[in-house]
């Protein structure tokens, strides 16, 4: 009798093991089956996730790479990363002009929306504007989403606060947002959104925005009287500007002449200077001229000028601020990746500090590397 129950108590407890097991089994199963609660926001997370990546470029690699100790050790010695960036933001004369801002490294990737949180009035920037400028998004507006299509299309969703600003800054308004956001290589135009409805113009004065935004529209455009709008074509020229003793380039979208080589008739009206209205400088010397035509080649503009281009003849110089108007208004044009300065009868040039322009330059000499 013993044994009988003996061998009774061990097939019940062999028997309650098996049923405990397949309850937490079937439990597991069902934790796993369930799918994600919100899936339309993974998706906006994707998007976004390709906008920042693109941005990154092969700094995003080595930054998502980084371990935890390498960032807990950061923070332990109260190290504050930053990155630069370009914000297109508002000068004393109310031009809309690029700023190179060190940001603080943002841990999440979100840095497209980043930038835009920093153009917004009495924002996150305000403790970082250089004297004399402001952000230019109206106070107040949030920034809800950001979605990179595969045209390179980036559609900004905000909040219904930016419908308030004043009728004159709505092409500022778009102008920034539109080059500071296409500083990113994936992103070609910008299309609105406001409290997720589309907008296919501006709120205020119904500047239109049709498909997309880009800087194919211009910036800070300007029309000059005597220029034949049948016979010319619309271009960026980045014409030197100061504020106390800090100089910074202001893009101009302007006509200028069609007539004969493109490139020789841009650095005529860089030569030539700003229209006075504008109140901007011309920093080229005077009797300034291109003794050849300019040629391209593989992406460099070769642009060869006469001795009074330099700054110091004794020197070989030419002035920093020539050669970089120069190469950010030549780099803007489609094609065009360097630019490479001679002067006749000048073996070498150089720049203010001495050194030499051995290799043709480029863009990132004067901008943040990957941007604009």
């Amino acid at each position: 009798m013993k044994k009988r129950a003996l061998l009774g108590s061990f097939l019940i407890i062999g028997l309650l093991i098996v049923l405990t097991g397949c309850v937490f089994k079937g439990e597991q199963s069902l934790t796993e089956m369930d799918p994600p609660k919100d899936a339309d926001a993974t998706k906006e997370a994707n998007y976004v996730e390709d906008v920042e990546d693109v941005s990154e470029g092969a700094g995003a690699g080595d930054e998502s790479s980084e371990s935890s100790a390498d960032k807990q050790n950061g923070e332990e010695n109260g190290t504050n990363e930053t990155v630069e960036r370009q914000l297109y933001l508002l000068d004393s004369n109310g031009m809309v002009v690029p700023q190179t801002i060190a940001l603080p490294k943002d841990e999440s990737k979100a840095v497209a929306s980043q930038v835009l949180e920093y153009l917004i009035k009495d924002g996150p920037v305000t403790e970082l504007l250089p004297n004399g400028f402001s952000a230019v998004l109206p106070a107040g507006t949030q920034i809800l989403g950001l979605n990179l299509k595969e045209d390179g299309s980036l559609i900004v969703d905000v909040s219904k606060e930016f419908k308030e600003y004043q009728p004159e800054n709505e092409r500022k308004i778009l102008e920034s947002m539109t080059y500071t956001l296409t500083q990113f290589e994936n992103v070609e135009k910008i299309q609105l959104r406001i409290n997720g409805y589309d907008q296919t113009e501006m709120p205020v004065n119904g500047t239109p925005i049709g498909k997309g935004y880009s800087r194919a529209n211009g910036i800070n455009i300007y029309e000059k009287d005597t220029v034949d709008l049948m016979d010319s074509e619309a271009v960026t020229l980045y014409y030197p500007a100061q504020q106390n003793d800090t100089f910074y380039n202001v893009p101009i979208t302007q006509h200028v002449k069609a007539e004969g080589d493109m490139y020789q008739s841009i650095v005529q009206a860089l030569v030539d200077g700003p229209s006075f209205e504008l109140n901007l400088l011309n920093v080229f010397n005077s009797g300034t001229s291109l003794s050849q035509e300019p040629t391209y080649k593989d992406g460099v503009v070769a642009l060869t000028f006469n001795e009074a281009v330099l700054n110091n003849v004794d020197k070989a110089s030419i002035s920093d601020k020539v050669m970089k108007t120069l190469v950010l208004t030549l780099t803007d044009q489609p094609g065009v990746e360097a630019v490479d300065v001679k002067v006749e009868n000048i073996d070498q040039v150089y720049n203010e500090n001495g050194e030499a322009y051995s290799e043709p330059v480029t863009r990132d000499t004067f901008v943040p590397t990957g941007e604009m």
